[in-house]
């Protein structure tokens, strides 16, 4: 089995007061997870933590594919969770988006909902493995513009999947190899907006492990720092 090394990272940004993205490391399950909770403090931080606690839940032992099934499993549970909570608040939307990787015998596996992304790096070049659920989305996928346009696009915060909204989940799916010198993101919206495919590629071509999820956090900051931001970098070995 190939081995996995990591570095995770999360800060508040500059207008936010409270941290509503969570972030979950599972080394020993081969799980990463990060989670941007929607719905003002108290609600949005609870969401995301919520999901983070319940994948954290998945009991070890588990092959491969049982695993890969129980974190379906611990997302899906936590969608019905959050509507039930949001009811017995009485107040809107609860919500969180995930993207949730799980990397096993050579192979990864990536779960999401909402705009939180995993990326690959490959011999240099990045790759967007997710494809955001939003709006402006689905204007990418037309060729109307690209990712980077999208991000700045006014209504780029408008998602329309997100673990705790509408009746059903529903979690889209990629598979696919994990190679030696792979090097993997997942993030939340809050660097994604502040860092275009160009400068994500540079970052991750040529910082090591143990600084880069500081350098992304910072590209974010200076770039204004507008919402939370997380960032999980893996290196497949």
């Amino acid at each position: 089995m190939s081995g996995v090394r990591y570095n995770a990272r999360t800060h508040v940004g500059h207008k936010r007061k409270v941290n509503e993205d969570s972030l979950l490391a599972l080394p020993e399950q081969s799980i990463w997870m990060v989670s941007d909770g929607m719905g003002g403090h108290d609600a949005g931080d609870y969401a995301s933590r919520l999901i983070a606690d319940r994948v954290a839940m998945i009991p070890a032992g588990l092959n491969p594919t049982e695993r890969m099934h129980a974190l379906r499993n611990a997302i899906t549970e936590s969608h019905d969770i959050i509507l039930g909570e949001a009811t017995a608040r009485g107040r809107g939307i609860i919500g969180a988006t995930v993207a949730a990787l799980m990397i096993a015998k050579g192979h990864f596996v990536g779960l999401w909902a909402g705009d939180s992304r995993i990326y690959r790096l490959r011999d240099g070049q990045i790759e967007l493995l997710t494809t955001d659920h939003s709006a402006v989305a689905e204007l990418v996928l037309d060729g109307q513009m690209t990712w980077d346009e999208a991000d700045q696009h006014p209504q780029s915060n408008a998602i329309t999947r997100a673990v705790g909204v509408g009746d059903r989940l529903e979690l889209d799916k990629i598979r696919g190899d994990a190679l030696r010198g792979d090097r993997f993101l997942i993030c939340s919206d809050g660097l994604t907006k502040y860092a275009t495919f160009a400068v994500l590629q540079s970052v991750l071509s040529r910082e090591p492990l143990e600084t880069v999820s500081d350098r992304l956090i910072e590209i974010a900051l200076d770039g204004g720092g507008a919402d939370n931001i997380t960032a999980v970098v893996l290196d497949v070995l």
